[in-house]
């Protein structure tokens, strides 16, 4: 199995790398991981994570620099529907729009918008920063053995608001309910960054490689 991590300068990867390899190397799987903007070796890929650190304005833009990665990124989620996870920022690029900073579009591959969190007239700090718990919506396969109120790590001052809540698998909740992590077919995206949730976290790495 192939799994590609998208290179499009969102920031810093490398935990994101360490704790696929971690789960490879502890489960005995045997997976070649590349971390890339080839759009062939994306094409040619099984399993895509799609990370994101920084704003919804800065991600997008760096995605679109890179010519003809979105239209791979949708041939190889959308039309040949191959698993892909989203994580934090990459999760909230599924959106229609964002609007942080700016108006700016997302990938449009769940419908919603992308909007920051009430921190009720500063009475929570934003970034939401730290470890939250789970609140599950439906079963999803990327919570296999996972155990309701199971705690993550976030950080992220904006949230995804998907137009139908079929969709979203998970929330917590930090001044307000958040969508915490969203499942449609194959696109998987989580709020919370799961390379930075030590055992839960590998857990649902793990689920996600298993698909």
């Amino acid at each position: 199995m192939n799994i590609a991590i998208i290179d499009y300068e969102s920031g810093n990867i490398s935990s994101v790398i360490n704790s696929f390899k971690a789960v490879c190397n502890n489960q005995n799987i045997k997976i070649r991981i590349e971390v890339t903007s080839d759009l062939k070796i994306i094409s040619n890929s099984d399993k895509i994570i799609l990370p994101g650190q920084g704003s919804f304005k800065n991600c997008t833009e760096s995605l679109l620099k890179i010519e003809g990665l979105k239209d791979t990124l949708n041939k190889f989620a959308i039309i040949n529907k191959k698993p892909l996870l989203g994580i934090c920022v990459g999760m909230q690029m599924f959106a229609d729009r964002g609007f942080e900073e700016i108006e700016t579009k997302g990938l449009g591959w769940i419908p919603g918008n992308v909007k920051k969190i009430d921190n009720k007239n500063n009475q929570f700090k934003l970034p939401h920063i730290g470890w939250n718990e789970l609140s599950f919506t439906t079963e999803s396969k990327l919570f296999k053995s996972i155990k309701e109120k199971a705690h993550v790590y976030f950080v992220h001052s904006y949230k995804f608001i998907p137009e139908d809540e079929k969709f979203i698998s998970s929330r917590t909740n930090y001044s307000e309910e958040i969508v915490a992590s969203v499942e449609k077919e194959n696109l998987f995206g989580t709020q919370f960054h799961p390379e930075k949730s030590d055992i839960v976290g590998l857990k649902i790495i793990e689920n996600f490689i298993k698909l």
